[in-house]
């Protein structure tokens, strides 16, 4: 058992090992006043990232997949082995900046309602990543976020998405980048969905938080630095491509098709996968024409 107030920090891995040096030296460099143990979860990158990991943090538990189970199921992994009050959902892209751990377990401690907590994610320029926090989409916001309408704009139902409205406290969703969660929350609404292999796993979880009526709650105090997309590229590949479009997919209909009419559920699944096929074509397009320049 660990000791009381300890912290469980779970780092998902896969073909990322500067990135994920420099996340694990950051821990390093500002670990918390209390007890903590870091895990690595490779998921089978087979490119040195793990050997990595066993070279030079003697002190990270590592584990090592023989395949890439996922982002749900490899953290699951760890959070069943574990039994700390608190887990850290830490992606490999991420910087931990001085005292950020300690401001964050505070405000857990003091606000018992909270069941997940994030900090301001900034990225490297200093700028907000605004996927920090968000509202739980709808049909509106969702086509102001991919249009790039939402972005353009104050508050309004196009630009809900990124909850512009929210400057610190209750918001509906927080980044799976950064995920400091309340063991007892987990313990009550459940581990990730393992039927997410990538993204929207965060906002599944998010969303079955505010149905048991746990808070999450967006601490812009605290900063810690995002490397946007530093493990998936500007660019998903197909297999990234359609894992989100699934993710978009299956968070509509396990939270949201059964109190909607079955027509505008057609239109919503009609329109995802309208969504995908475009932007595979795009892809490949953009993918072709790199190697035509480059020839």
């Amino acid at each position: 058992m660990h000791e009381r107030g300890a912290l469980d920090v779970v780092v998902v891995s896969y073909r990322s090992e500067g990135l994920l040096r420099e996340c694990l030296s950051s821990l390093r460099d500002h670990p918390p006043s209390r007890p903590l143990t870091v895990h690595v979860v490779d998921n089978a990158s087979g490119d040195g990232t793990a050997e990595m990991v066993a070279r030079e943090f003697d002190e990270v538990e590592l584990r090592v997949n023989d395949r890439n189970v996922g982002f749900a199921a490899a953290n699951n992994l760890v959070i069943r082995d574990t039994d700390s009050p608190y887990v850290l959902v830490l992606n490999p892209d991420t910087r931990i900046t001085a005292g950020a751990l300690d401001r964050l377990l505070e405000v857990m401690e003091v606000r018992p309602e909270v069941g997940m907590c994030g900090p301001r994610l900034e990225l490297e320029d200093g700028s907000l990543d605004h996927a920090a926090k968000r509202t739980f989409p709808t049909p509106l916001s969702a086509l102001g976020h991919f249009t790039g309408a939402g972005r353009r704009r104050g508050p309004g139902p196009l630009a809900a998405y990124r909850a512009p409205e929210v400057e610190a406290g209750p918001v509906d969703a927080l980044n799976g980048a950064f995920m400091l969660i309340r063991r007892a929350a987990l313990d009550e609404v459940g581990l990730f969905d393992d039927g997410y292999w990538m993204y929207m796993e965060d906002l599944d979880l998010s969303y079955r938080f505010a149905q048991a009526s746990w808070v999450s709650w967006y601490e812009p105090g605290v900063r810690v630095i995002h490397v946007k997309a530093g493990t998936t590229g500007r660019e998903r590949g197909p297999r990234l491509d359609a894992a989100f479009h699934y993710g978009m997919y299956r968070f509509y209909r396990k939270h949201y098709a059964a109190e909607r009419n079955p027509l505008v559920n057609a239109t919503i699944y009609c329109g995802i996968a309208v969504k995908l096929a475009l932007s595979l074509l795009g892809g490949g397009v953009r993918r072709l024409a790199r190697r035509l320049r480059g020839a």
